[in-house]
């Protein structure tokens, strides 16, 4: 990457949390305006995605208000077309204006306005609104995570029990009878970022991610599981990273410290090319 188009000097996220922090609440009670109320929906990637009117108005709303702020800084959106530029910049917005619009459009609560700032390819802001249940993640590097700004932690440590664990039944299928009986596994949340928000918060101990997810889903949420006391990585056991040209995962996993290795080791990742 070449030299920075944006970042302010000092590397202080603090403010650059505040920012994203206060366009999220505002996108999300934009959003919140369409919930429950039919809003119309256009399907993409070939039929299998769908986006509403909704996600055009957040992240119009996002868009608008954090390029103003910071003109320097790069951006990636779910519902913005990828501009190359953004590879050039060490700092950006990642943004995904609804995670989770299966979600919204169906009336469940369960879905997110996720807005991180990515520097040098790892996140040091995020921020994930949730305004139909009233709840909002948020970390900054250095810090602590919050929920509705009291710190969180992931789950503690039990060694031998159940695990409660956000995964497809195909996945845990690959598992040897003994890992099968200790996972419980929850209802199926679509909004991956406030899936890992749960481990962050200690409600589940662990997701496991079919590949295919991408920057915009992650890296608020990355941030925040971080500071929880968990770790999002690749199979390999490898931290993410972002602002790539490629910017779709592999098959990832997220858990506490404590479970994360036992869980990666049930896992198979593919070879290294």
């Amino acid at each position: 990457m070449t030299a920075d188009k944006g970042a302010r000097k000092g590397f202080d996220w603090q403010d650059d949390l505040d920012l994203i922090s206060a366009a999220a609440r505002e996108a999300g009670e934009i959003a919140l305006g369409y919930f429950g109320q039919s809003p119309e929906v256009w399907w993409k990637n070939e039929g299998q995605s769908p986006v509403s009117a909704a996600d055009y108005a957040a992240n119009k709303c996002l868009e608008e208000r954090l390029r103003a702020a910071r003109p320097g800084y790069g951006w990636l959106s779910e519902e913005t077309d990828d501009d190359p530029a953004r590879l050039s910049c060490r700092t950006l917005f990642v943004v995904d204006p609804i995670d989770g619009t299966r979600a919204f459009i169906a009336g469940r609560k369960t879905w997110c306005v996720s807005v991180a700032v990515v520097h040098d390819g790892r996140p040091v802001a995020g921020v994930l609104v949730a305004p139909a249940l009233e709840e909002t993640f948020a970390s900054v590097e250095g810090s602590v995570s919050t929920k509705n700004g009291r710190p969180i932690e992931v789950a503690p440590a039990r060694p031998g029990g159940k695990l409660r664990v956000a995964t497809p039944q195909d996945i845990v299928a690959g598992f040897d009878a003994g890992m099968q009986a200790r996972i419980e596994r929850v209802e199926h949340i679509p909004s991956l970022a406030y899936r890992l928000a749960l481990v962050a918060d200690g409600r589940i101990d662990a997701t496991l991610v079919k590949r295919n997810s991408h920057d915009w889903d992650l890296a608020a949420a990355d941030l925040i599981l971080r500071n929880a006391g968990g770790r999002l990585t690749d199979l390999r056991g490898e931290a993410l990273l972002y602002n790539r040209p490629e910017v779709s995962h592999g098959e990832l996993c997220a858990a506490t410290l404590f479970e994360l290795s036992t869980l990666l080791n049930h896992l198979s990742p593919a070879p290294r090319s």
